[in-house]
């Protein structure tokens, strides 16, 4: 009962922590995330790279429908750069042998970005 008890107020204290945070500082925890698990799965077995592969991959396939959204605000020329490094990102995630570090990369600029 304690340990429910206590993982509900950590639950309630972190909502009320991101509730005060700007949408761009949740996308780049969003991408920090995803380059975290990239990060584990560096020299691991071949189920940890796929499982963090589909992780990055579900993230640039929500980036990319964000991006081809005709609401997208974003200026033209942003979201066109964007697409392309996201076609980048996605043609390296299909490669038999993914460079993780180049993922990692990206990922990690795309949050710097964000933290602006």
């Amino acid at each position: 009962m304690t340990n429910m008890i206590t993982s509900r107020r950590a639950a309630n204290a972190y909502r009320a922590a991101i509730a005060h945070r700007s949408l761009r500082q949740q996308e780049a925890d969003v991408f920090r995330h995803a380059t975290g698990g990239l990060r584990l799965a560096l020299g691991r077995d071949r189920l940890a790279v796929a499982r963090a592969i589909a992780d990055n991959r579900r993230l640039w396939h929500a980036v990319m429908d964000a991006l081809r959204d005709p609401g997208n605000q974003l200026p033209d020329t942003m979201r066109a750069a964007l697409l392309s490094i996201g076609h980048a990102v996605q043609k390296e995630m299909r490669a038999p042998e993914p460079d993780i570090a180049f993922l990692i990369d990206v990922n990690e600029n795309i949050a710097a970005g964000l933290a602006l």
